[in-house]
């Protein structure tokens, strides 16, 4: 209900609670606002008025600013931006839904219990809203095919130290990835790229069939695999560039 020149996500983290040695769970908002603090506050209180938003929680900056702000790094300076250790190297998992209907309060009542769990001191659920251009741009136009009729993405990411025991962290995350069944879509249960994960589905190393590829493919690129895996024939016929998810070629992945 937010216009399109309004974008937000929302951030499931656990944190310390002001009774003493008690934790509880945290929703933070965030928002880009292509505009200026004085036109952002009416727009939100008429549409938002449950956030109390002010002008001290607010920040004017440049576009290119905001890509530091939302990636975590320090905005003081551009130039950090060709750093590739600007931010550190962490250990983690990730997982990824696609939400097309609103999660009822009983649903988020058992997304925040599993927060309270012990293994999520390192962990977090963000909600990313769709919309606007996203949804006006077909699925079939790029690889990309996740855009209109989805409210936002979620992720959920799990870290643990090194040297640390990283089974009950991976166990934790699929709890809440199978938690999140009732409210995600299926055939396919869609998922993003970019968070690579091996539990939905990985190529047989050599040989693997078109079949075998669509178990993870159709959650990443929907039809649109079919047209990649075309491209891939043509550009890496021998599957020189591969790994446990990378696009087979119809060489190797036969459509039948």
């Amino acid at each position: 209900m937010l216009p399109d020149d309004l974008f937000t996500d929302v951030t499931i983290t656990k944190v310390d609670s002001s009774q003493e040695g008690k934790k509880t769970v945290q929703a933070a908002f965030r928002a880009l606002f292509l505009g200026g603090v004085d036109e952002l506050i009416p727009l939100v209180h008429d549409r938002f008025s449950e956030l109390g938003l002010t002008k001290k929680d607010s920040l004017e900056m440049s576009w290119v600013e905001s890509v530091l702000y939302f990636g975590g790094v320090p905005t003081q300076r551009l130039e950090i931006m060709l750093d590739r250790n600007a931010l550190p190297r962490t250990i983690f998992k990730a997982k990824s839904d696609y939400v097309k209907e609103p999660i009822p309060e009983s649903g988020l009542e058992g997304i925040m219990a599993r927060f309270l769990e012990k293994e999520t001191d390192v962990a977090l659920m963000m909600m990313v809203a769709f919309g606007g251009k996203m949804g006006e741009i077909p699925e079939t136009e790029l690889p990309y095919p996740h855009r209109a009729g989805n409210l936002y993405q979620a992720l959920y990411i799990v870290g643990w130290a090194n040297g640390e025991d990283e089974g009950k962290y991976i166990s934790w995350i699929r709890r809440l990835y199978s938690y999140m069944v009732a409210y995600a879509p299926k055939s396919p249960r869609e998922a993003y790229f970019n968070y690579r994960d091996l539990d939905i589905g990985t190529n047989n190393i050599g040989y693997t069939s078109y079949e075998k590829a669509s178990i993870w493919g159709l959650k990443y690129f929907k039809n649109n695999l079919k047209r990649l895996v075309q491209v891939k024939a043509m550009v890496d016929p021998m599957n020189f560039f591969r790994n446990e998810q990378s696009i087979p070629p119809l060489s190797f992945a036969s459509m039948g």
